[in-house]
């Protein structure tokens, strides 16, 4: 009787642990999935309120949403008809953005500054879950039931980045026009004219005018007009209403990059930043910025076409994005709220290890303050100078990198995908599947669903190599 419990035993424990397996199959079960998702969600909203209230309680009044300041000042002063960009914040703060931002501050005026400072977390954090749903469209997609926690780890994951933890500590408005530009280069189907969010963005702040290039040099000449278009009218808007400031800005302001606080700073992370610290104290020759912005520019837009080519959306726009931040007179860390983008075009839907790792390495980079550091050293003469400027420089240098790396993935048909919803961010991902057509040596892709003009659906068939829409 003691030999059989024994030989029993030996073969209970000899066997191969199932544990995987029964892990797997659990994770497959309904409960499962909630379980999972609401820690996922419960993690990431733990940690949105931990970095919101952070920046809400900033003992220094001067520097708590410091530029939030500046918008709601801005609105003040079209309210009351005072000259606007002479207005000076506490934090000694100017005015440095067009008429159409002050116009659109006016509503954070009819609130006290308490509430305005808490409503402008929703403004931050709620673009930056758009912004993330579609740029990790691929991945999100292949998560299937657990899209929703994969999205709040990626929420969780962007909001320690470092652009968007300036981004909540500034109250900055960066992340909200990443999610206009974004939106409207990559939405399937638009209820309003596709360009018109990116003419606004560009009215709010110039720098978004590049993605009117964008669209211009992929061929969509009429989504480049109405962005064009969309832009004058807020713009004409903003001189009609005041009209002193507009003659003001467009006259004077828009030239004085001073206005903006010391260029040469770490801050600085575009190519005019690199070019004053590399030069400084003396100011580098204008005519090598203009040069090197000519050549990055043209390489970039290059770079940019050749994505959308290829029927990868989202790494046009990143790289898109990225021009934005680099091209730029100035160019603060904030800015590059567009790495985000960029993770997403890398990642794809995680299945190729180069890009996973790719990807996570440039994401911690990101979340590190290396340029402050490195200013920091390069400024007190503590480090030699070129490894000090290479820190200091470290997220424009790496800017220029991911130009190259986007441009280089091998772009896969997962890539191509357009995700046309993610039923309530609680089921099945709906992927649509590119097609694309070979025309005047432009390779145009279009879904799976498309309709003729016939009521046909387009259908696909190999030829030479590419894949062209029949109806």
């Amino acid at each position: 009787m003691a030999s059989t419990q024994t030989s029993r035993t030996r073969g209970a424990v000899s066997r191969p642990r199932d544990w995987p397996k029964r892990l797997a199959c659990w994770s497959k079960r309904p409960w499962a999935v909630r379980l999972i998702t609401a820690g996922a969600w419960a993690a990431a909203l733990a940690l949105i309120c931990d970095l919101a209230f952070r920046a809400l309680t900033v003992r220094s009044h001067r520097h708590r949403l410091a530029d939030l300041h500046v918008y709601r000042n801005g609105g003040l002063a079209i309210l009351h008809g005072t000259h606007l960009y002479s207005m000076v914040t506490n934090g000694k703060l100017l005015f440095t953005y067009p008429p159409v931002s002050a116009i659109l501050g006016v509503p954070l005026t009819w609130v006290s500054w308490r509430t305005a400072q808490i409503a402008w977390m929703t403004m931050i954090y709620l673009p930056l879950g758009i912004v993330i749903w579609l740029a990790f469209r691929p991945l999100l997609a292949r998560a299937g039931r657990y899209a929703p926690a994969v999205l709040a780890a990626l929420l969780a994951g962007c909001a320690l980045l470092t652009p968007m933890r300036q981004e909540v500590g500034y109250g900055q408005i960066d992340i909200f026009l990443v999610a206009l530009c974004t939106v409207d280069c990559t939405a399937r189907r638009t209820w309003w004219p596709r360009g018109a969010l990116i003419g606004l963005a560009t009215a709010v702040k110039l720098v978004p005018g590049v993605f009117i290039i964008y669209l211009l040099i992929t061929g969509r000449r009429k989504a480049a007009g109405v962005a064009a278009l969309s832009f004058a009218a807020w713009t004409g808007l903003a001189w009609l209403v005041a009209p002193a400031d507009s003659a003001a800005y467009w006259t004077s302001a828009v030239f004085n990059a001073h206005r903006l606080g010391p260029n040469a700073i770490s801050g600085n992370q575009s190519l005019r930043g690199v070019l004053l610290r590399a030069f400084f104290p003396a100011p580098p020759p204008t005519a090598v910025w203009i040069a090197l912005v000519l050549v990055v520019a043209a390489a970039g837009f290059a770079a940019a076409r050749r994505a959308w080519q290829r029927g990868f959306q989202v790494g046009g726009v990143a790289i898109t994005g990225l021009l934005a931040a680099l091209l730029s007179p100035v160019a603060w860390i904030h800015h590059y709220c567009w790495i985000i983008v960029a993770i997403g075009a890398i990642a794809g839907d995680c299945r190729r290890g180069r890009r996973v790792i790719t990807a996570i390495t440039v994401g911690s980079l990101f979340m590190s303050v290396l340029p402050t550091y490195g200013g920091y050293l390069y400024f007190s003469r503590i480090l030699p100078g070129l490894p000090a400027m290479v820190l200091t420089d470290s997220f424009a240098l790496a800017a220029l990198a991911l130009i190259w790396i986007i441009w280089k993935i091998a772009v896969t048909d997962t890539d191509r995908q357009l995700l046309s919803a993610v039923s309530g961010l609680t089921g099945q991902p709906r992927p649509t599947a590119m097609f694309g057509s070979r025309v005047g040596g432009m390779t145009h892709w279009v879904s799976a669903d498309h309709r003729s003009s016939r009521g046909g659906t387009a259908m696909s068939t190999s030829t030479r190599g590419h894949t062209l829409t029949r109806d």
